[in-house]
């Protein structure tokens, strides 16, 4: 089958590998119909981290159709369609319970890979993967599109508003106009945000976010982009901020834009080596977040809301390219000529 291989930074490269097996009882070996490229892939693509050449590429968004599944599988069965989700949670344990399955207490391989491919093995698929109705066929290419942000950058921006306690009447910021920090816009949206400040200087992200439901638009960085939030706010700040970029700066933005006890919902990668928690002391400000809760929200009200026609998070696929051509689906997000590279497998 072809597969995404990470030759180098700046280097990815389709090639002709085994197709997966089941290698345990709770495996699903998926035929991936389509993928994408996530912001966090380009971590190692702009060699910001230690990726081994020649690795197994990160791309962990996918949807498609059931191939083959273990022995203790009973909730899925060949032939079906669905969603697969970034994380792995097994749907039973405390963490999976209280709605973090991001941080599942069941296994450690809690994480996907290996997506951009023609077929991906997804471990612990008993609960986590997310059953669609139908067929891909049955679906027009934007709802597959909309679909397939379910498996990441949807859920992820609606785990920042809810681990930011967005309530009906809030004022949020939201810092990031990437596919997640715009989806985060939308869960601002669903939670009943009166006001949404997108914080943005690209005039097409600046335009999804307003069409997402963002009130008003912080297109300066920094301590100006906060004087601009403040200015805003009368000097208050925001009672809700997502932080959907992960950067030392969007963490330090994020934390000045909030009211005092606002809190921060955390969700992009952490790449700050270290942080000073002085300042949030003094301001009752809290800081929570992780990885998405992907399955949970799926389940709850995510994939609802996309198959009735409430969201669109697939508007923020702005560049479809076949799976062969995954080097210019890289080179284009990281050009920022893609808001998100939607990948056409099958």
């Amino acid at each position: 089958m072809k597969d995404t291989i990470f030759v180098k930074p700046g280097q990815v490269a389709i090639e002709d590998v085994a197709k997966p097996t089941l290698q345990a009882p709770d495996d699903v070996i998926i035929r991936v119909v389509r993928a994408c490229v996530c912001g966090s892939d380009l971590w190692g693509f702009r060699g910001q981290d230690d990726v081994a050449a020649h690795s197994q590429n990160s791309g962990h968004e996918a949807i498609g159709v059931v191939e083959a599944v273990g022995d203790a599988i009973t909730t899925l069965v060949p032939g079906d369609f669905v969603i697969a989700p970034f994380t792995h949670g097994c749907g039973h344990c405390a963490a999976c319970r209280a709605g973090f399955e991001g941080g599942c207490l069941s296994h450690a391989d809690n994480f996907s890979d290996g997506a951009q491919a023609e077929y991906m093995r997804y471990q612990h698929g008993e609960w986590s993967l997310i059953k669609v109705p139908g067929k891909p066929e049955d679906y027009s290419e934007a709802m597959l599109k909309s679909l397939l942000a379910l498996a990441d950058v949807m859920a992820t921006g609606y785990h920042a508003a809810r681990v930011a306690r967005v309530q009906a009447g809030d004022t949020v910021v939201v810092v990031g106009d990437g596919a997640v920090g715009l989806c985060g816009v939308i869960a601002a949206k669903m939670r009943g945000a009166k006001r949404i400040i997108a914080m943005s200087r690209h005039a097409d992200r600046q335009a999804l976010a307003q069409e997402f439901g963002a009130t008003d638009i912080v297109a300066e960085r920094d301590d100006a982009g906060v004087a601009h939030v403040m200015a805003l706010t009368q000097g208050v700040g925001a009672d809700a901020v997502l932080e959907c970029v992960g950067t030392e700066q969007a963490v330090a933005t994020a934390v000045k834009c909030g009211r005092p006890g606002a809190t921060v919902g955390r969700v992009g990668v952490p790449h700050n080596p270290k942080m000073d928690l002085t300042p949030l002391f003094y301001r009752n400000t809290s800081i929570a977040g992780g990885p998405a809760s992907v399955t949970t929200y799926d389940k709850k009200l995510l994939l609802d809301a996309v198959l009735k026609g409430e969201i669109h998070p697939g508007k923020v696929f702005t560049k479809s390219f076949k799976l062969a051509d995954i080097q210019a689906a890289y080179e284009a997000m990281d050009r920022r000529e893609a808001i998100k590279s939607y990948i056409i497998v099958a």
